[in-house]
């Protein structure tokens, strides 16, 4: 392209602190505008970002000549009336993850999209960090053949009793929050880039702690989980576990393991880094893979952190996703990976209300 697409930003929070510097640190992408219905907010993200064209109306702001793309970040009770609106507006949309609050809103989002002929995404970024890129890369190769098994296994303490609390709308499911929604989204649509389609869940959605004393002093009533096992039967015949507790104290980390025909991939997160082991069934045994090491090609990503993995993360994804417009079959997060990704979570809400194996038609 020749020119950069023109991007506006709607939220200022994670928008502020990934998508403005990933749009930057992607090639063909300029953020320009930002908004927010706060206006301090807006205002600290404008002198943080170094974007000074700043909005309050969102409705007003999908309709702009003169923004060719639309960042949603919002709360996510938002991200279908925002999305349905920058569609109807003819823009291209990427929104952020989980893209909505059931499978039904969801598929809203993905029907006014291909109605109105538009490039869409989800923002599951994490398919391009560094370990899970290298294992990505390395199934599409062939390394597992047919896969059998995937376990993911987080642990942290984010909810535990001893720990800070968090933002309000975390521990409330109406907004949102809660770790199926926040994290295992991101999962379950790794999963099935790993595996294909899936076509039954069970799972077991709990909440271990029903309430919280917030940092103002409240104490709020908790209805979002913190603790959940989702089970996933695929087409292809593969079956994968994935788990997440945020109740463990002095625990931080992620398992993956993947089990198949012709390999195993093992990879570990935590604080003691990130680690990638894989090998052939026919090897004397697994070693230690490389990371990926790409880097989008726009300006530099200054940022420090956990951010700064996001971003470059994100920032991949955009490439990614500019370079192969014109592919449908590319393996690329559109919101159909969100409407799946939603699917499976109303059905995993469905199994731990007592339905057993929910059938995803």
């Amino acid at each position: 392209m020749s020119e950069p697409l023109r991007v506006g930003i709607i939220g200022v929070g994670w928008g502020a602190l990934v998508h403005a510097p990933a749009y930057r640190a992607a090639a063909g992408f300029e953020p320009v505008a930002l908004c927010s219905r706060r206006p301090q907010s807006l205002e600290a993200a404008g002198v943080r970002t170094g974007i000074t064209d700043l909005s309050n109306d969102w409705k007003d702001f999908v309709r702009r000549d003169d923004l060719d793309m639309i960042s949603i970040t919002s709360p996510v009770e938002m991200h279908r009336e925002m999305t349905l609106a920058a569609c109807a507006a003819g823009k291209r949309v990427l929104c952020e993850k989980p893209a909505a609050l059931s499978g039904e809103e969801a598929k809203d989002m993905l029907d006014a999209a291909e109605a109105a002929g538009v490039a869409h995404a989800t923002c599951f970024e994490t398919r391009w960090l560094p370990e899970r890129l290298a294992a990505w890369d390395a199934v599409r190769a062939g390394l597992v053949g047919k896969a059998y098994n995937l376990r993911i296994i987080h642990s942290a303490d984010y909810w535990h009793p001893t720990h800070g609390p968090q933002s309000e709308w975390m521990y409330q499911r109406a907004a949102g929050g809660g770790y199926l929604m926040g994290l295992l989204s991101h999962d379950i649509d790794y999963v099935c880039a790993l595996l294909g389609e899936p076509e039954a869940v069970a799972a077991d959605v709990r909440t271990n702690t029903p309430r919280r004393t917030l940092a103002d002093g409240r104490e709020i009533a908790v209805d979002a989980d913190d603790t959940t096992v989702v089970l996933l039967r695929f087409k292809s015949g593969a079956s994968a576990v994935i788990s997440c507790s945020v109740v463990g104290a002095h625990t931080a980390g992620t398992r993956l393991d993947l089990f198949g025909e012709d390999g195993t991939l093992l990879l570990e997160t935590g604080p003691q880094g990130r680690r990638l082991t894989g090998g052939s069934a026919r090897d004397e045994g697994l070693a230690e893979m490389p990371l990926s090491t790409r880097e989008p090609h726009g300006e530099p990503i200054t940022s420090k952190g956990r951010s700064a993995g996001m971003i470059r993360a994100q920032a991949l994804m955009l490439e990614d996703w500019q370079a192969n417009l014109a592919n449908p079959d590319a393996a690329i997060p559109t919101l159909k990976a969100g409407w799946r990704a939603m699917r499976v979570i109303d059905a995993a809400r469905k199994s731990a209300e007592g339905e057993g194996w929910v059938a995803l038609d």
